[in-house]
Parts: C-alpha cells; sequence; structure tokens
C-alpha cells in the first residue's frame, strides 16, 4: 500500500486527569468508527462505550460511519455528569432566592 492511500489522524479522549492523544496511520478511506477501533483507544480506557459515547471532528458531531481526512482529530466525548441548563436554572433559582431575602 503506498503512503498516497494513507491518512494522519489523532484520537483523543480525556478524563478528569487523565487525557490520551493517539496518532493513527489508516486507509484514506476509513471510517470514524474504524480509525477508533485501530488506535486501541478502546483497550485503554474500557468505559468507552461507542454505542453510547458521542464522537466528532475538531468539536462538531459526527457518526461513527463518517470518513476522515488527512489530518483529522477524531474526539470522544464523555457523557455530561450534569446537565449545564438544570444547573444555570438552580443558579439563577437560588439568586432570586437570595434576592428576595433581602
Amino acid at each position: 500500500m503506498s503512503s498516497e492511500n494513507m491518512i494522519h489522524v489523532e484520537v483523543a479522549f480525556a478524563l478528569p486527569n487523565v487525557q490520551r492523544v493517539i496518532k493513527v496511520i489508516a486507509k484514506d478511506d476509513s471510517s470514524v468508527e474504524q480509525i477508533i477501533r485501530q488506535s486501541g483507544i478502546l483497550a485503554m480506557f474500557p468505559e468507552i462505550d461507542l454505542s453510547k459515547n458521542k464522537v466528532g471532528i475538531y468539536s462538531r458531531n459526527v457518526k461513527l460511519d463518517a470518513n476522515v481526512r488527512d489530518g483529522d482529530r477524531i474526539e470522544i466525548y464523555r457523557p455530561l455528569v450534569a446537565d449545564p441548563r438544570e444547573i444555570r436554572r438552580k443558579r439563577a433559582e437560588k439568586a432570586k432566592q437570595a434576592e428576595a431575602k433581602k
């Protein structure tokens, strides 16, 4: 296989205390899922479940069967611990209560 048919990409995953970015050389017709599996990151982080974790390329959500281009960075996202909208709602409610006490 010539290098003309190959692409260089990165696969990234982060936990609060651990981040991994793995460089991968793959065939130019590889999908996001194929490259993630090829990277070996699933063995490093058994908590990754591709049926549940969202993935993206440079912060843009993509499907597992999406095409990848040379130089792309595939990111595997963790589920949110808390819903940001719920946190803002609670913060606003707390501020409203504090204002009412004054």
